[in-house]
């Protein structure tokens, strides 16, 4: 108290404190690390997400105390490898589905339980999906960088948005039994941000041609743009209700002010499911 009234309480900055700093750092690390392997193409692309799969498939033997972890992880490993080399070297489809079966029955065998099972043959889809689908647009010749180029803008955009708006904004919360920080502002801001990225970075590339995405009718990617921002939501809503399901904070430590890889890619994710389901239908439309 001075003077008889109570001191005013400092207001407090939502974008200030050292964790933000760290966010801010990292993801720009990490996005300048990724657009470069972006650009370059072949197994410099491949390899990061073929990491980021197997890492993220850690956490999640871990997180979820799938037994036993070290040759669970070893084995999803190792058949993202076959996976990768097959896709990548032109192998057919039905050796990449020998490789994924014959992983799957490993998981099968060795995990402890019906659960551990479901959760470990859970954990190879989930990894298959972020190790491949990136990797697999950027080397298809009709959608070439634009692809992930898209997918980035989409995700990144949709997170960075959401995070400023919903902390500059506040106002109700969006499930608050699921993820109590996020509100509807945040949501709506990163909705618009995200359609708005990918519709724009489409209209930049047209000019340049080299890409089916380039040529695609604006309104479609906006649409398009529009149902991967909410499906980029949604994935960071299941994830965190997973988290709070196995009471953890983070799926791991890997990534400073982030958490883990699920924590980073659980939008990316989501978002490459909808990726890989436009690539199989464009190539079984193409043939």
């Amino acid at each position: 108290m001075v003077g008889g009234e109570a001191a005013p309480v400092p207001s407090r900055n939502p974008f200030g404190g050292r964790e933000f700093g760290l966010r801010v750092f990292s993801a720009i690390v990490l996005a300048v690390i990724v657009v470069s392997a972006l650009i370059l193409g072949g197994w410099s692309f491949a390899v990061i997400w073929l990491a980021a799969g197997v890492v993220g498939a850690a956490e999640w033997i871990g997180m979820s105390r799938t037994e036993p972890a070290k040759p669970l992880t070893a084995i999803i490993a190792a058949t993202l490898v076959g996976l990768a080399i097959c896709v990548r070297g032109g192998a057919s489809a039905g050796a990449s589905l020998a490789v994924l079966i014959l992983g799957a029955l490993a998981l099968a065998a060795l995990a402890h339980g019906l659960r551990g099972k479901l959760r470990a043959s859970s954990g190879l889809a989930g990894a298959a999906v972020v190790a491949l689908v990136p990797a697999a647009l950027r080397d298809d010749p009709a959608i070439g960088v634009l692809g992930p180029a898209w997918m980035f803008a989409v995700v990144w955009s949709t997170d960075i948005l959401a995070y400023f708006t919903g902390r500059a904004f506040g106002g109700p919360k969006l499930m608050p039994s699921v993820s109590p920080k996020k509100t509807w502002s945040g949501a709506v801001g990163g909705l618009v941000g995200g359609t708005l990225a990918g519709a724009a970075l489409v209209a930049l590339a047209r000019p340049y041609g080299g890409s089916d995405l380039a040529m695609a009718p604006l309104v479609a990617v906006a649409l398009a743009s529009a149902a991967a921002s909410v499906l980029s939501q949604g994935g960071d809503l299941v994830e965190s209700a997973l988290k709070r399901f196995h009471g953890v904070k983070d799926s791991g430590r890997s990534i400073p002010g982030h958490g883990g890889v699920m924590d980073r890619l659980d939008g990316f994710f989501a978002v490459a499911l909808l990726a890989g389901l436009y690539l199989i239908l464009h190539r079984v439309f193409a043939a």
